[in-house]
């Protein structure tokens, strides 16, 4: 990356038309926050607001699609300058990363045939994406519970679809668009309440950077607070949510 952090900030609050490329890190299995095309192509809400707050930052960015489990590996080792990919803010991933201030905050739900219930979990089988913050929760507080853990999301949503896994536990908003609205959904429904406990599921989702980079953290900061306040974030909001996802 071209050593330029410490006029970051000048650039982007002034508008300037000066841009130097920045490498951002997505995961593209992520529907509808980031998912592949039939032509390869990345595409959703997070490369949307990639591709806005680059523009505010008067920065070029370019998509590096990256698998979920190595993608703070890439990032600490310079593959790319910042992770877009829905990572929550925890306090576990911040002895490692920085992080911008959130760009939106959704609860975790479980998802299962119609009719199952919480009380019908014990000795079950329950699908989660490695490395994620479900995971983590799920090992705190299910421990009677047997966990397949999963490369991306919508691995996990094929085996609940097949009956391979009782039950999965993921971000609401892209089990129900991802998986229960599609066809394969068919016949499955959320169940149990909303979790959003700040142990584990952080305080939203946020741009994660490397640690010491204080002025692009602060740079993305800035810049979802302006395309908060020009309406841009919740022009790309409508296009795949029907309420404000930036939450509370």
């Amino acid at each position: 990356m071209k050593p330029i952090y410490g006029a970051l900030m000048l650039v982007s609050f002034a508008g300037s038309a000066i841009a130097a490329d920045l490498n951002i890190c997505v995961e593209g299995a992520y529907p509808p926050f980031s998912y592949t095309t039939d032509s390869g192509a990345v595409e959703g809400f997070d490369i949307e607001i990639a591709n806005a707050l680059c523009a505010e930052m008067g920065k070029s960015c370019e998509m590096v699609k990256t698998d979920w489990d190595g993608i703070i590996p890439a990032l600490l080792e310079r593959k790319c300058d910042a992770i877009i990919a829905s990572m929550s803010i925890t306090d576990e991933r911040k002895k490692v990363i920085d992080f911008s201030t959130k760009y939106y905050n959704t609860p975790a739900k479980f998802a299962a045939k119609e009719g199952m219930e919480l009380s019908d979990l014990e000795g079950k089988t329950v699908g989660v994406q490695r490395g994620t913050i479900h995971q983590d929760f799920m090992e705190g507080e299910f421990s009677g519970v047997e966990l397949k853990l999963y490369g991306t999301q919508d691995e996990a949503y094929l085996d609940l679809s097949a009956g391979r896994v009782d039950a999965i536990m993921a971000d609401s908003i892209a089990t129900l668009d991802g998986f229960l609205k599609t066809d394969a959904g068919a016949g499955f429904s959320f169940f149990g309440p909303n979790y959003s406990i700040p142990q584990y599921h952080g305080v939203g989702a946020g741009i994660g950077v490397r640690q010491g980079e204080e002025d692009l953290r602060n740079a993305f900061s800035h810049a979802i607070g302006v395309i908060r306040g020009t309406g841009q974030y919740q022009t790309i909001n409508e296009k795949y949510f029907d309420f404000d996802i930036f939450g509370g």
